[in-house]
Formats: structure tokens, sequence, C-alpha cells
């Protein structure tokens, strides 16, 4: 079985905690050869991570010349990810880079065209969309039992309070480019063609820095379902991942369990239009109800090897695994991506918070 060889730019959450410990996972897929990070203290722990025979670099410049590198994982900080990434590109290398890609949609045309100059390949880790309840949640609004789609509500939300490097504006930072992705990712490709009108919302609730970590993004389009999507630190009552709203149904899901209820129109009485009050059996004023014939179904997350974190991860890796070995198709587009980008940007453009930093 072919090994697909990586290298991997950074050892922080990212590259370690996603990408390098899947890699040990799925080592008969892949294969690590070089791992970079400027911190002495990380590549100390490489030998006893990834094993003996895995080269370490400071700097990534020093991955230029090899020819033994297959794919090179660009999990550096979030404001590096486009100069890194095409730089890479430029020097031969195929890449898969982590999210945020970009700050502007004309960054990611840079990327898309670095990537067909040279010749090479470029991914973005959008490994949500691989996700194992996010595949059930369309396979039910595909089977059409909720009727049609109005609204899709999604929420990445919690508590927190947060004082790193990704609450900076000029790092790229803020909930919506931190934790964004994810939804927003879901959102273009339940949105499908064409792109939504949008309204969004930015506020600064609990960071120390000046990125915002309260946001609300509203897209809708002609014939389209109201998306609505929430990403706040300021949620002390965590709500549902997912809440769609149908003419036949409802569904409620997070990343573990998803829940769905719809009725079946053959079984409801017919119902007509009047206009006179409406009395009760004892022929006293009534509210006007029925009692529908509810048909209730649950799906529950069932993963021996992989964790609803880790599975997504698993699956992109499987997916780009294919797409590298076997030439099928990744199902996470370059355009879609860059549509979230242009979406994100025009959220940024609405809201033009100030840029300060709490001292």
């Amino acid at each position: 079985m072919k090994r697909i060889r990586v290298a991997i730019l950074g050892q922080g959450r990212s590259g370690w905690k996603i990408h390098g410990k899947n890699f040990l996972i799925q080592d008969n897929m892949f294969q690590v050869m070089a791992i970079v990070d400027p911190l002495q203290e990380r590549l100390d722990m490489v030998s006893k991570r990834y094993g003996e025979n895995v080269d370490t670099y400071h700097d990534y410049t020093e991955l230029f010349g090899r020819n033994d590198i297959d794919l090179v994982i660009n999990s550096t900080p979030s404001y590096l990810h486009v100069p890194i990434s095409i730089d890479l590109m430029e020097h031969g290398f195929n890449v898969l880079c982590e999210k945020p890609v970009a700050r502007k949609a004309s960054e990611v045309d840079m990327l898309i065209e670095t990537a067909k100059k040279n010749n090479v390949k470029f991914f973005v880790f959008q490994q949500s969309r691989c996700a194992t309840f996010y595949s059930e949640i369309k396979k039910i609004m595909a089977s059409g039992v909720l009727g049609d789609i109005k609204q899709i509500s999604i929420s990445y939300s919690g508590y927190a309070r947060r004082w790193d490097w990704q609450t900076i504006q000029d790092y790229n930072g803020g909930n919506l480019l931190n934790t964004g992705p994810h939804p927003m990712d879901h959102a273009v490709d339940l949105f499908g063609e064409g792109m939504p009108e949008i309204k969004c919302f930015m506020d600064r609730v609990n960071t120390l820095g000046d990125a915002e970590d309260y946001c609300k993004v509203i897209l809708w389009g002609q014939d389209k379902p109201i998306i609505d999507i929430e990403i706040s630190s300021c949620q002390a009552y965590n709500p549902y991942n997912y809440n769609i709203q149908g003419t036949r149904g409802g569904l409620v899901s997070d990343i573990g369990t998803i829940k769905y209820k719809y009725f079946i129109e053959d079984e409801c009485e017919k119902q007509q239009l009047i206009r006179e009050p409406l009395n009760d059996s004892e022929n006293e004023p009534a509210y006007c109800s029925e009692n529908l014939i509810w048909h209730e179904e649950k799906w529950e997350f069932i993963g021996e090897e992989f964790g609803t974190f880790e599975d997504r991860t698993s699956n992109y890796y499987n997916m780009l695994y294919k797409h590298l070995v076997e030439g099928e198709e990744m199902i996470v587009k370059l355009s879609e991506v860059r549509k979230q980008i242009a979406i994100i940007e025009e959220c940024h453009r609405q809201t033009n918070l100030e840029k300060f930093i709490k001292v």
C-alpha cells in the first residue's frame, strides 16, 4: 500500500494534536518524514512521538530541495497561511493548509493560481465537511421527510474568555476566522449555488484582544433557506449545534446525536381556512390547534476507533489519500472555500471593528 510522505509545519494544537496524532493512527497511509517548528522544546519531542527517523527543522525553507515529500501540512499561525503556502508551492510542494486559509477572497485566488502555475496541488483542511453527523443530517434533509427547509440555525458557541494570539486581528484572530470556518463551510455547502445575501453583527465581550468573540451571520437568497450562524463566546447555556425547521418537521443535533420528527400529510385531518370564531366541544372560545401524529427518530454516533471530533479528521484524510493515490474527487472544492472567505470578508467589512487591545 502506497504511503503519502508528509512534512508538518508546526507542532502546536493543530500540527500535533490534530494532524500529527492522526498520522500515527493512519500510519499505513501516511508517513511523517519531517517536522518544522521554531521552538526547540517541541522539536525535542519529535523522536518520542514519531520515531527516530523523522527529520526536524526550525524553518520551513530548510525543506527546499527535498524530493521525498509528497505533501506539506501548513499548520502555522493563521496570518502566515497565505505567504508560506505560496512559497511552498513555488518550490514544488503539494500543500494542505489549515483554516482559516486566508482573510480575503483575493488571497484565495492567489493560492489557486499559484498551484496551477507550479503544477502542484493545494488543499484546505475543512474537515468538518467530513463529520459523520453532518453526513447524516444531509441524508435526512435529502430524504424529504422534513419537507421544504425554511431555516437552518448553526451554533458553535459556548462561554469562554481568551487572551491568546487568536484574539488579535493582525494575526487573523477572532471567532469568525478561528471557529467560523467549521459552520461557514457547512453553510456554503447547504446554501448551494450562488453568493448569498449577508448580514453580520460582531462584538467584543470577554476577549482581551481586539478581534470579535461574538459573531452572528445571516445568509439568505431567493428560493433558499435562511441560514443563521452564531459563533459566540458568551453563550452560557449551550444550544444545539444544529436546529433545522421544515414544512413537515424539524431536526436538532449536536456532534454526537441527531433527533428529528416529522408528520405525514396523509395521516392528518384535512383542514380548510375559516373566518368565524373557533369554539371547542363545550362551545367555549378555542385556540386553533390540532394533534398531529409525529414520527420521531434518533441517530447516535458510534465510533469504535475514533471519537466524534477525531472521526472528521480521519474521514478527511481518507478522502485526501484516495484523491492523491486513486484520483477520487475531493468533496471540498476550492471554489467553495473561496466563497466562504468572501462571506467572511464581507462580514468584516460590514462590522469594521476598531483595532484596540484592552490593557
